[in-house]
């Protein structure tokens, strides 16, 4: 590898999965991780094989389709874990297993654990790990609260079993960019052996600074970046993929260092994780974000008719938007809305195209233009509902005033039977809830409702986040409709969907607590 190329490893698909509410589908991780592929990410990481049955064959499935990447399974540091990534990635034709261990005075508490026991405990299974396969990847996991001399101890313990990738994970996003730079900068000036693996950085954005650490590790010889689509991920999320690939594209006059991801398809990568993900990307996030180019100020619009330049550092074309945004009409047909998908950077198959095709006329009637977000927002919709799903909206009719409650009744399919009920309740939302839990009674608690316009006028579609917790399970849906009460009614539907898969694959652990995500690195 040139010493000037950094090596992309994207873990939306784990570490990205571990957010509250963030579950895929078995067919969405495929989906996901083929467009990771195809945009040219070095290493996917691909999940947590031994997490459960629907993890373990997930990876197993990511593996035996890859094409370009290299495919990744995390493992503890034990054997029982690291054999069953071997079973899950060795399909692949390129692939990896990356184990780990909490260092930290705080980490190695856990397991009650001596600094000699745990050394001990780090050559066994990195040794086995590598007896397994020629890639393999060790964390000390809170590596930034580790004691410099524990560290450089451990590490070159790793190396000398066998590990190729030493990777520095900044667990709780403690530390700051000189400090970064400094610490990976030191470990290959100290460590024996350490100019012969690849560092790694492995950043979280608690104090939101994720991004800038990333970058600043790579200044001090880190040459791979840890990150995910939409900086998704635990607390306040991980190193976004698309932030440190277009600060390297862009910057480049001072950061010397290039990627070989392929920056027109970011935009429809972020669409579609954040579609899948149930987690919208927030209007002034950079690069991806609705106003990331998007000029209203009198002066900024100004200078940007004279000269793009005056205000943007990058082409929108770069990551993936289209040049102009034109509306569509009720008299467009199905070839103006496949090019204006692909422009957006969706491609649908025939059967999704005739479906959107259908919610797009639908929408055209009621609205007199239709624009680019109301055409995210249809594919969104559309990727919310399955016909496999166990709940099924099927007529809803809601009753207001001023001078009492609310009243909504709501027909559903349940397992394949209709079913109905009527409930009152403080406003038309709270009443459609209070319904569909009578049909489908639950104990789950509305941690999130949000409700934001797709564009804007009083025919806006509203787009609308739920997110549920039951027992510890946690699961988000959403949807969109110009009608705000249908969209909550669905996106109320899809997550109690999406919750009752999770619990299912929750349920696929033979212990549910031993291969818990909460530790994770």
């Amino acid at each position: 590898m040139s010493d000037n190329k950094v090596l992309i490893f994207d873990t939306t698909l784990r570490d990205g999965e571990q957010s509250p509410g963030a579950t895929m589908t078995h067919d969405e991780k495929l989906e996901i991780a083929g467009m990771l592929d195809d945009m040219g990410v070095d290493i996917i990481e691909a999940g947590f094989p031994i997490a459960s049955e629907g993890d373990f064959a997930a990876v197993s499935e990511i593996a035996k389709n890859s094409v370009n990447s290299r495919i990744c399974g995390l493992a503890r540091a034990n054997f029982a874990d690291i054999d069953r990534c071997w079973e899950a990635v060795k399909h692949a034709k390129q692939n990896r297993i990356h184990t780990f261990i909490g260092t930290s005075p705080l980490h190695r508490a856990i397991p009650n654990l001596t600094q000699d026991e745990m050394a001990d405990k780090i050559h066994q299974t990195v040794t086995h790990a590598r007896n397994l396969c020629d890639n393999v990847q060790w964390s000390p996991m809170d590596a930034t609260r580790t004691e410099w001399d524990y560290l450089c101890r451990v590490i070159e313990i790793a190396i000398k079993a066998g590990a190729t990738t030493i990777n520095i994970p900044d667990t709780v996003g403690y530390t700051a960019p000189a400090e970064s730079a400094d610490l990976i900068k030191r470990l290959i000036e100290t460590v024996p052996g350490a100019d012969e693996v690849i560092f790694a950085t492995h950043c979280h954005n608690d104090l939101g600074m994720a991004t800038a650490n990333s970058l600043a590790a790579v200044a001090g010889g880190a040459r791979q970046i840890e990150c995910t689509i939409n900086g998704l991920g635990e607390r306040a999320g991980n190193t976004a993929l698309e932030e440190v690939v277009m600060a390297l594209k862009t910057r480049h006059d001072i950061m010397p260092w290039t990627t070989g991801i392929d920056t027109t398809k970011i935009m429809a990568i972020s669409r579609r994780v954040s579609t899948v993900s149930g987690f919208l990307v927030q209007p002034n996030k950079a690069i991806v974000g609705k106003n990331a180019f998007a000029h209203e100020s009198g002066i900024h619009q100004d200078g940007m008719l004279k000269n793009r330049e005056n205000f943007e550092i990058m082409r929108p074309e770069d990551v993936g938007l289209s040049g102009t945004s034109l509306p569509l009409g009720k008299h467009s047909g199905r070839a103006a809305l496949r090019d204006k998908l692909e422009q957006l950077g969706f491609e649908v198959g025939d059967n999704q195209l005739k479906d959107i095709f259908v919610r797009f006329k639908e929408l055209a009637d009621r609205k007199k233009e239709v624009f680019d977000d109301d055409v995210v927002a249809l594919v969104r919709a559309d990727s919310g509902e399955d016909e496999d799903d166990r709940l099924q909206l099927v007529s809803m009719k809601v009753v207001c005033g001023t001078g009492g409650p609310a009243e909504s009744t709501i027909e559903m399919e349940v397992d394949g039977k209709d079913v109905s009920a009527t409930s009152e309740g403080d406003g038309p939302v709270d009443a459609t809830f209070k319904a569909i839990r009578q049909i489908h009674p639950n104990t789950a608690r509305l941690q999130l409702y949000q409700v934001s316009a797709v564009t804007e006028g009083t025919d806006a579609q509203a787009t609308v986040s739920v997110r549920l917790e039951e027992d510890g399970v946690i699961a988000t849906g959403q949807s969109a409709n110009t009608d705000t009460v249908v969209a909550s009614a669905k996106a109320y539907i899809h997550a109690l969907n999406r919750l009752l898969v999770r619990r299912d694959k929750v349920g696929e652990g033979a212990d549910a607590k031993e291969v818990s995500y909460k530790d994770l690195a």
